[in-house]
């Protein structure tokens, strides 16, 4: 499947890209933006909102998941790694083997990690445990947790991905996954397979699936609150990963990011921002 890819550029009242209105050069500064699906409107949103401020600069923002953003930053390819977990071992590896250092990470937001069960499921809560045990189908069915007597359908993301690769660690303490679960390549594909089957159990984001049930781990719901102050079980940070120390424009936008102004956009967006900020009052 073809990794989504979303191309933003701002214009003013020009209709060629890199003219002016008097067919002029225009010095335009293009920043490239790769990986995390999870992070994806976030961080198309934040593009968006910085190129409004910055008219010298377009942003391209592409999806297809953590790994595939760090094999882009490792083959020079992208400015910016979108991540959803940190580097690997071996990832780190290749990055100082190739840039004498193992790159920069910044922390720019907060992600509540999401269980999803279908509407008509009576079964809304689960422990650490009953979690590990369902994705590894040690629990099978439904009616050992309280439900009905029905075959659990486990669905995940694929090895690509970081949430994968954080559930697995967090959840599954680094065991496999089971053998006959549905891989979906999005949190929105895991979201519509647990629509149509009222028998399955997915994971993603907490900003997607309004029309999901979000169940509560441990008896905790999974809120921006309780991600921001730990107390929900699977949070996690959100990272931009740079080969070197960040310069010119890309640098002017993680810096950007780090402001009040910043993370009241991550806030607005539906993403965990670093610190609670107010909601802005413009119109």
């Amino acid at each position: 499947m073809k990794s989504k890819i979303v191309l933003i550029i701002l214009m003013a009242t020009c209709p060629i890209v890199f003219q002016s209105c008097f067919y002029q050069t225009v010095q335009t500064e293009i920043i490239k933006i790769k990986g995390s699906d999870t992070m994806l409107p976030l961080t198309t949103k934040l593009a968006e909102e910085f190129m409004r401020m910055n008219k010298g600069v377009s942003i391209y923002v592409e999806g297809g998941g953590t790994e595939r953003g760090i094999e882009a930053l490792l083959d020079g390819q992208t400015d910016i790694c979108t991540a959803s977990r940190l580097l690997k071992p071996d990832e780190a590896k290749k990055l100082a083997d190739y840039y004498q250092s193992v790159g920069l990470f910044f922390l720019i937001a907060k992600d509540a990690l999401s269980v999803f069960v279908n509407p008509q499921n009576q079964v809304r809560n689960f422990t650490v445990e009953e979690l590990r045990k369902i994705f590894l189908c040690e629990i099978t069915n439904w009616k050992d947790l309280g439900g009905i007597d029905e075959p659990i359908r486990v669905v995940t993301r694929p090895p690509n991905s970081g949430t994968y690769s954080y559930f697995k660690e967090h959840i599954l303490q680094n065991s496999d996954y089971c053998s006959n679960s549905i891989v979906r390549s999005t949190n929105q594909a895991v979201i519509n397979e647990v629509l149509q089957n009222p028998y399955s159990i997915g994971y993603g984001g907490l900003i997607y699936g309004n029309e999901v049930i979000h169940a509560e781990i441990n008896g905790v719901t999974p809120s921006k609150q309780n991600a921001r102050n730990d107390t929900y079980p699977i949070t996690r940070y959100l990272h931009f990963f740079t080969t070197r120390s960040p310069s010119g424009k890309v640098k002017e936008f993680i810096d950007w990011i780090l402001t009040t102004e910043g993370q009241r956009i991550i806030q607005e967006t539906g993403y965990v921002s670093l610190w609670e900020v107010e909601e802005s009052t413009a119109n």
